[in-house]
């Protein structure tokens, strides 16, 4: 697939997804097996003490890991999640967060990625936040 049909195919995605828009979040590279997503901060992802929230880290990087994976589904079919786990390594306010996804293996029915969330503060200094594992499961695309 050629690179701009593939970023359409993940922002046609993404923007389908109604809790990606409500929380601002916005595609930056797509490359086969490889989807990075970025997700400024605001009082819609915070917990209480004024951090990112932590479902907000791992909403961000189950998309990161899904969209890596559907760069690699087969045509007329999506993704979904059968599982992940995550390790919330620092919490931060401000600036965004960069969630990298990147396929380990694609298959057929499975795909394994993983997904590393970044903090980008406003001297565009990264530090780690997360880490992911994620199992998808290739579904019949039915819209």
């Amino acid at each position: 697939m050629q690179p701009d049909a593939l970023w359409s195919r993940v922002q046609d995605s993404l923007e389908r997804q109604g809790m990606m828009r409500h929380l601002g979040a916005r595609l930056v590279r797509v490359e086969p097996g490889l989807v990075e997503i970025a997700l400024p901060y605001s009082d819609k992802v915070s917990q209480q003490q004024g951090g990112f929230h932590g479902g907000a880290m791992g909403a961000l990087a189950d998309i990161a890991g899904g969209y890596a994976g559907l760069t690699v589904a087969a045509e007329g079919m999506e993704v979904t999640t059968a599982e992940y786990k995550i390790n919330f390594l620092s919490a931060f306010q401000g600036g965004e967060l960069h969630a990298t996804g990147r396929v380990v293996k694609g298959g057929r029915r499975l795909i394994v990625t993983t997904a590393e969330v970044m903090h980008v503060d406003a001297n565009g200094q990264h530090s780690a936040c997360a880490v992911m594992q994620q199992t998808l499961a290739t579904v019949t695309k039915t819209y």
